[in-house]
């Protein structure tokens, strides 16, 4: 049986004490009134809050989290970091797990192998995200691969895949060297100015200018320069798009169930449609370029010029390739997704170096005994050096990465709203099912990861548990839905962290919050307060 919704029970009513109203010779609109201000509270709290989700919902045989589903676990969830609420659960319940929103709604979390294989790989087109979660996203990030669904998901990916081959990256990767180099400069004459050796960096803001400059330049030929230029109008784009303050983040929880809330006249909405300009008119020079370049077969190894030649070649043999808008979209995707998660993974794992110095002091040596041109200032921009330096050979350094993004993945969660019936493990899923899968739980599962899964412990992935599985690491999702740009953000973050820790020695800046303490989410799961670490040059 299905849930009824407010609008026919209402219409019910309405209509009913219409017709009671002109029999009755009473007032038709007090009437009304009183009978929707009876039944509506009687429908949501007996209706919506007890007897559906209790004894109708065929997902009440799911372990459901206590708890009264008029409120649900709201509240709990909204006061802690994503995912922190659900990973208990999961320890409590199992894994798989029913818990509410507000009004009785109904929500999933998803952490069982077989389901979750169900979901991203036999079955992934069943599972897009909800409208809802797309509608303040697609204004910075556009229609791209991200929020793409169904069909049109499988033409884009399969047009953008020869840009992101491991030939394609590995093509790339001086502009990563060039980038992370110039960002270890940058602090070393900041440092110089002011006669020091020692200085607290926010390095959250940094990395975010050093990784936006790497897309521009890596994937559309086209040089940002934020790093020396900080007030460039598509940096400070991002920086108004990914505002905390208070008002900021109550006005995207409104827009997320009232689109129209977009047109209130609020500074919020305007720095929004500020940045969505200004992003979408670089977005729309970059493409132009591109497509020029493609027609005259000229243009670099960047992604974008890679795709463009690519795509023409598609529509000279009459397929169909990508359109101006959808590329023109891909760029926004990169921009937006593309430099702000890998900026937060490096972030975190800078943060969770200078909190465990031995780890740290052994990286730096397994960098040192592979790249020993880095440590010497005399080599440290030699270009035969850099073309020929390879981060992918260095295992700790691998480590270290993959456990930084188990430990705080960038992006905590995903949510997805089922199209037909399924089987999620041992229970029916019903169509318009909400389900989340949040790597910030399933990434610290004991029953994946054994007694040590709250701990930061790279050398966990030299001997893994037996109950280890692909799925226990969903930082970059898995399957047709996974992340594309994975191999680009792992080589850049590994580009990154060679070249910072050559120069310099970062240790925990007590004079500044503690990061971990409080990790807000908006598409990156990243610190209230940056993250603010002591640089010490070597």
């Amino acid at each position: 049986m299905d849930k009824v919704s407010a609008g026919p029970v209402l219409a019910a009513t309405a209509a009913a004490s219409f017709l009671y109203a002109r029999h009755a010779e009473l007032p038709v609109v007090s009437t009304i009134l009183s009978s929707v201000a009876v039944v509506f509270p009687l429908y949501v709290v007996v209706w919506l809050s007890w007897i559906y989700p209790f004894f109708i919902s065929e997902l009440r045989h799911v372990p459901t989290v206590p708890g009264f589903p008029l409120w649900g676990q709201f509240f709990e969830i909204i006061s802690q970091e994503c995912g922190i609420p659900q990973r208990q659960w999961h320890k409590d319940l199992g894994p798989i797990i029913r818990y509410h929103f507000p009004f009785g709604a109904e929500r999933l979390s998803i952490a069982d192998d077989e389901a979750l294989k169900q979901m991203t790989i036999k079955n992934p087109y069943n599972y897009p995200k909800p409208v809802r979660a797309k509608l303040w996203m697609v204004r910075i990030l556009g229609e791209g691969v991200l929020l793409a669904e169904g069909a049109e998901h499988v033409h884009q990916r399969k047009s953008l895949a020869p840009g992101f081959s491991i030939q394609s990256i590995r093509a790339l990767t001086p502009v990563f060297w060039d980038k992370s180099l110039l960002l270890a400069k940058c602090w070393r004459e900041e440092m110089t100015a002011e006669k020091v050796t020692t200085k607290s960096f926010e390095v959250l803001e940094w990395l975010n200018r050093t990784t936006l400059d790497i897309i521009g330049s890596a994937g559309f030929g086209y040089d940002i320069d934020s790093l020396q230029h900080p007030e460039v109008p598509i940096r400070e784009a991002y920086r108004l798009v990914f505002a905390f303050d208070l008002f900021s983040r109550v006005m995207h929880g409104i827009q997320a169930f009232i689109p129209a809330s977009k047109y209130i006249p609020s500074k919020m909405n305007r720095d929004m449609q500020v940045s969505r300009n200004i992003i979408l008119d670089k977005a729309t020079e970059i493409i132009k370029e591109k497509q020029v370049q493609a027609e005259n077969n000229t243009g670099g190894k960047d992604i974008l010029a890679l795709i463009a030649r690519d795509n023409k070649k598609l529509k000279d043999m009459g397929e169909p390739g990508l359109s101006f808008e959808t590329m023109r979209d891909q760029i926004m995707t990169f921009l937006g997704a593309g430099h702000d998660t890998t900026a937060t993974g490096v972030a975190w794992t800078i943060h969770l170096l200078s909190t465990h110095p031995e780890i740290q002091s052994r990286l730096r040596e397994e960098v040192k005994d592979y790249m020993p041109f880095l440590f010497d200032k005399e080599t440290r921009f030699n270009r035969d050096q850099i073309i020929n330096a390879d981060a992918d050979q260095l295992p700790y350094l691998d480590n270290v990465c993959r456990e930084s993004l188990r430990y705080i993945p960038p992006i905590p969660m995903t949510v997805r709203q089922s199209v037909a019936d399924d089987r999620l493990g041992p229970y029916k899923v019903p169509a318009g099912t909400v389900i989340y899968v949040l790597a910030n739980a399933i990434n610290r599962l004991p029953s994946y990861w054994g007694p040590t899964a709250d701990q930061f412990d790279p050398d966990r992935w030299e001997d893994l548990p037996k109950t280890y599985t692909p799925n226990a690491f969903m930082t970059f999702l898995q399957g047709p839905r996974g992340c594309i740009g994975r191999k680009f953000a792992e080589t850049e973050m590994k580009v990154l962290l060679c070249c910072l820790l050559s120069m310099y020695e970062f240790k925990r800046d007590f004079d500044t919050p503690d990061p971990e303490d409080w990790k807000m989410w908006r598409l990156v799961l990243r610190p209230k307060e940056g993250v603010t670490v002591k640089v010490t040059a070597i």
